[in-house]
């Protein structure tokens, strides 16, 4: 292999950058943005060549760790890429073949691929769950980072797929206090363009004209020009999958190639798939390819056949179809596939840009004459497309690292009340739901609860053709007609729009699935898993019951069409349905929470915590319990009010420490009336060693909240506090003169109409 053009610029690139870090003798990040089917690996293959072997290099003393999704085995799939293209220089290991403790640290120049997935996971006592990553008597992972630097070798850590690797709270802290890289080189098409010091980026058009990839990919070409009226979605999209890769493949011939085109067929990601898994097989059988022939691939975390990479990648495999889930939706590498068949999960569908990514690649790695081989096809049953890019959320990024001074703190064993999840946030009791989806069906259908049975079924049947259609029950689908893709726009498309559509039968397995996206959009913020079907149970029953379908032929795909041909009405009555039920379901709740006790009664100030760069800053204090001190950027001017009074005063307190928000064990809570749990904002100890829970408002604000609050801990104050652990504490507002004020009596008054119960704070 040699590199294109694009490639050795994006390698000299990021020598360059590297080499500029080095020669500042400091630590750093490199971006590298590069478009899906670019080939990132093989680019960054050689700047580790150059980095390992050149005689530019010759002085440093490098080793390398190369980090993969563990998803569907990419990690193997990036060493064994990685060993094909370096061919012994360097040496090249996975991690837990190499370094399961038989080796101290990372000799010169080697390159170890790890299991990200694998190695960044903790159980619920904080404890590293993979035995790479725990004590024991050969070395683990940490211990073997740690012994490297001490030879002083520089650490180059390379994250593939950056964006799905970096973000997250472990991935943070596996970065910064275990690898501690010296240089990190960060690989993605859609980087999180955070925190970075370079970015080198290859253009998509520089790709396409190297022919690296496809020129453009089609969605849904000439599928109207299937002669079958008879002919549902589902078996139409199969069918030109299966025509256009018997025309691909005899293209191909016609050239003297051996290239056999692979189609790949992605099932809907939920229950919903075991559905179009057994279509999909039954129709390929009928077609004589199945797995036992050898002419098909199944990739699912739970079944996987004739997938090993040796069998299925090369371009003259006798695998013509894959099924797959999302386990290869990101890195894996079949440049001979060319056909995708997406199923819809719901009415409208997610494209994952990663997916038509794998269809983007050149099986030679150039064009052709016969211009079908330099374009990809897909097939779905959808009708326009929204592209699913990766969301970064900032506030999930903590890298801020704050520890508990032990030399200050006393230990408190107080009694801390946390909201234990008393349930899942659904809708899974049929027989109380069911009653109010009646009298909301029934309203708008003006039908009484006693008009059930034969007897007023013909009355009833008049009413609710009043609001619905109730004949001339067709279940059509319309799917997107010719849409093409430009390759160079797949990483930057928000949205395919296409007016040109057609009109085709629904397949039964779709009805199932248009039923399931209806209840699913108009839960009202239920969990969909366990409250689809007390949902559907209860929507069934309605029209069984007033409409007597038993009678009715098939009743079943009778029902079915009454709810797709009246689809946005029963969409509007399940959604008013659940949002009245929820009051019935907090009553559910309150009897449950009243016989649970979610006490910890020896809670303590957690040893460290971690905060976010984008939400917190670094506060200078004398006397808070945790160094470095975090507060939040937006904080109340009660608290900071009350911190500058804490620090001014620091000569009467051992420590102060600001609660955390978030309703979890680690916080300390106190209980309310209603079971639930709210978090005091400042713990104080003061020199006497009695303890100060206080709370800050803005005067006037919530104060119903702030009542229950208030009382709740005054009744906690007077259970917990005696002779060897003396509490104090209130709720502190700052006054119109700027004055700090507390309220610690048992019956809470709001400071506007009771300024008397209010006093002036002073610290004892």
């Amino acid at each position: 292999m040699e590199l294109k053009n694009f490639q050795e610029k994006a390698v000299n690139k990021i020598l360059n950058e590297v080499k500029e870090i080095i020669e500042e003798e400091r630590t750093g990040t490199v971006v590298f943005q590069s478009p899906t089917g670019s080939g990132k690996t093989y680019t960054m293959s050689n700047v580790i060549q150059k980095l390992a072997l050149d005689s530019e290099f010759k002085d440093e003393d490098f080793c390398f760790v190369w980090v993969s999704i563990g998803k569907g085995n990419l990690h193997k799939q990036s060493y064994n890429s990685l060993k094909k293209y370096f061919n012994g220089a360097p040496d090249v290991y996975l991690l837990e073949q190499e370094y399961s403790g038989k080796k101290a640290f990372l000799n010169k120049n080697d390159v170890v691929v790890i299991n990200w997935d694998k190695i960044n996971q903790k159980n619920s006592d904080g404890e590293w769950k993979n035995i790479l990553m725990k004590d024991k008597e050969t070395y683990n992972f940490p211990e073997i980072l740690e012994n490297t630097r001490e030879q002083t070798r520089k650490i180059i850590l390379i994250i593939d797929e950056s964006h799905q690797c970096t973000t997250t709270t472990r991935a943070i802290e596996l970065r910064d206090k275990i690898i501690k890289p010296d240089i990190t080189i960060e690989m993605s098409a859609t980087p999180v363009l955070n925190q970075y010091d370079k970015l080198v980026q290859i253009n998509a058009c520089d790709v396409i004209s190297e022919e690296l990839i496809k020129k453009e990919i089609i969605i849904n070409p000439d599928i109207d020009k299937i002669d079958d009226n008879e002919i549902d979605s589902q078996k139409l999209v199969m069918d030109c999958a299966f025509k256009k890769r018997l025309e691909l493949k005899k293209a191909y011939e016609v050239l003297g190639l051996d290239i056999n085109p692979l189609v790949l067929i992605q099932l809907p990601n939920s229950n919903d798939g075991d559905i179009k898994k057994e279509f999909v097989e039954n129709y390929l059988r009928e077609k004589g390819i199945s797995a036992i022939d050898g002419n098909l691939a199944i990739w699912l975390s739970e079944e996987k056949q004739n997938t090993e990479n040796s069998y299925i990648i090369p371009n003259n495999s006798s695998v013509d179809y894959l099924i797959f889930k999302q386990a290869i939706d990101t890195g894996w590498d079949c440049p001979r596939a060319q056909i995708l068949v997406k199923f819809r999960e719901t009415q409208s569908i997610i494209f994952e840009v990663q997916t038509v990514g794998r269809i983007l690649r050149m099986p030679e790695a150039k064009h052709y004459e016969n211009e079908i081989l330099n374009k990809g096809y897909v097939y779905s049953n959808i009708k326009n497309i929204d592209i699913k890019k990766e969301d970064y959320n900032p506030n999930i990024l903590k890298n801020l690292h704050s520890d508990r001074i032990n030399e200050k703190y006393t230990y408190l064993q107080l009694k801390s009340y946390y909201k234990q999840r008393l349930d899942y946030g659904d809708i899974k009791n049929s027989l109380s739901f069911y009653p109010v989806l009646e009298k909301v069906f029934c309203e708008y259908f003006c039908l009484k609860n006693t008009q059930k049975g034969l007897l007023n079924k013909d009355i009833n049947t008049d009413l609710i053709c009043k609001k619905i259609n109730l004949e001339n029950l067709v279940n059509n689908d319309e799917i997107i007609l010719n849409e093409t893709i430009e390759s160079s726009l797949i990483d930057v498309l928000k949205e395919i729009k296409n007016t040109n559509t057609l009109d085709v039968k629904l397949s039964e397995d779709d009805k199932l699935l248009m039923i399931n996206k209806l209840i699913r959009d108009n839960l009202s913020g239920f969990a969909y898993k366990r409250s689809y079907a007390p949902v559907k149970e209860a929507l069934y029953r309605f029209f069984r019951e007033y409409l007597c379908t038993k009678e009715i032929k098939n009743e079943m795909v009778y029902l079915q069409s009454i709810i797709l041909n009246n689809y946005d009405i029963i969409a509007n009555l399940i959604a008013k349905s659940t949002e009245l039920y929820k009051p019935v379901k907090e009553q559910e709740l309150a009897k449950k929470a009243a016989n649970l006790a979610n006490w910890d009664f020896n809670w303590e100030v957690q040893e460290n915590r971690s905060y976010n760069p984008n939400m917190y800053e670094k506060f200078e204090s004398s006397i808070c319990l945790y160094s470095p001190c975090y507060l939040k950027k937006d904080r109340s001017k009660a608290e900071i009010k009350f911190i500058e009074y804490l620090e001014n005063n620091a000569s009467k307190i051992k420590w102060w420490w600001k609660n955390g928000d978030e309703h979890m064990r680690d916080n300390f809570g106190i209980q309310k009336p209603d079971f639930s749990s709210f978090q005091p904002d400042f713990l104080i100890l003061y020199k006497n060693n009695s303890l100060g829970i206080y709370d800050t408002k803005d005067a006037g604000f919530q104060e119903e909240d702030t009542k229950i609050k208030a009382e709740a801990l005054q009744k906690y104050i007077k259970e917990e506090s005696n002779e060897h652990k003396k509490i104090i504490g209130g709720i502190i507002i700052i006054d119109n003169n700027g004055r700090i004020r507390i309220n610690n009596h048992a019956l809470y008054n709001a400071f506007k109409t009771n300024p008397e119960d209010w006093e002036y704070f002073e610290l004892k």
